[in-house]
């Protein structure tokens, strides 16, 4: 049995102590910062990180089958990143440098997006829930996890997060390039387009259904994200095509440490759902394994499908004006299109309904 604790304070779960120097990216004060040793340590972790690694040993303990209790999202379902790290060198090497930006760009803005999670009502679990919530994440989302994750994104006060991070990593690779001024509005038309989707659990309500489309989404999203990551750091370590390798590599570096409590506490929040019985608005129930499994599903799906399309959309659209500037566009262009990842989604998600 774990002596760690199970129940922490918003406080607690908000608290970063105390850094022997701070984190200082592009001229603003974020988040995070180093020991006396000089390692950098995550924000708001002080109690969040044990307070995660608590809630998962004691869903094992209560588990039937430790090694499945928590969720696990295949990396096969990852797709590759558009334009990938050869293609990205490649721009760079001649002097198309526009793509990258915009690429930087909307991570950065989808990185401040993250914020939104705060908003995400939480659901009367002691009411809603059959079984026992006490001492879980799912008991902490609206007691200090949420918020946690929303200011590791987008910042807090005048602390900066994620989004001025990748600014700072782009910013110090590039030489602070010119923003297109289109890149915001081209993201948002995007996001607007694909429409609001149907209603999966109209039995449990519009607040159920939209906390764990959140949570599944935000969760999908940060398991991708590890592959946005590498390849940041690869391509921004790359003396040959950044201006600062040491400053842009690391700053990506500090990044992905920081979404790691972000993947753990959402994979173990939706596992205790999984193991528990949600009450339906008529009065009966269901499996919330039935619930979570249904829409990782769908959301796996969707991403798979739009996800690459998406990246590769934003990347063509502008390649050819891009590439006007270098000595031969057209033999720039069949080289870039020749270090082109191929990729297929898995057949099958591992959360398909029973019926499937």
């Amino acid at each position: 049995m774990s002596d760690r604790p199970l129940a922490y304070t918003p406080q607690e779960l908000l608290s970063s102590g105390v850094y022997a120097e701070p984190l200082i990216a592009g001229g603003v004060r974020c988040h995070g910062g180093f020991d006396s040793d000089g390692r950098y340590r995550s924000p708001r972790t002080l109690h969040r990180a044990p307070a995660i690694l608590a809630w998962k040993e004691q869903l094992a303990r209560s588990s039937g089958d430790p090694d499945r209790a928590l969720i696990d999202i295949p990396r096969s379902f990852v797709p590759p990143q558009y334009p990938n790290v050869a293609q990205a060198k490649l721009l760079l090497r001649n002097g198309v440098r526009d793509p990258m930006v915009r690429a930087l760009t909307i991570i950065s803005i989808v990185e401040g997006f993250g914020a939104m999670i705060r908003d995400v009502a939480v659901p009367d679990l002691e009411a809603d829930v059959v079984e026992p919530v006490a001492g879980t994440a799912l008991a902490h989302l609206s007691g200090g996890l949420f918020e946690a994750h929303a200011r590791d994104e987008s910042g807090y006060r005048e602390e900066g997060g994620h989004k001025q991070m990748w600014e700072a990593a782009r910013d110090a690779a590039l030489e602070s390039p010119k923003i297109p001024g289109d890149v915001l509005m081209r993201l948002m038309g995007r996001r607007g387009a694909r429409g609001k989707a149907e209603p999966m659990f109209p039995e449990l309500g519009p607040r159920w259904e939209r906390m764990i489309a959140m949570m599944s989404q935000v969760l999908v999203i940060e398991v991708f994200a590890e592959s946005t990551f590498a390849w940041g750091i690869e391509v921004l370590s790359d003396p040959e095509v950044s201006a600062d390798p040491e400053t842009a590599g690391r700053m990506v570096g500090y990044i992905q440490a920081d979404e790691n409590p972000h993947v753990e506490y959402l994979r173990t929040a939706l596992s205790e759902l999984r193991a528990r019985t949600i009450r339906r608005v008529d009065g009966g129930s269901v499996s919330g394994a039935e619930v979570v499994d249904r829409m990782l599903h769908r959301i796996l799906r969707q991403l798979t499908a739009s996800r690459r399309e998406e990246q590769r959309d934003d990347v063509r659209e502008g390649l050819l004006e891009a590439m006007k500037g270098a000595p031969n566009p057209k033999a720039l262009l069949e080289e870039f299109d020749s270090l082109d990842s191929a990729w297929t989604p898995p057949a099958k998600t591992g959360f398909e309904p029973a019926a499937a």
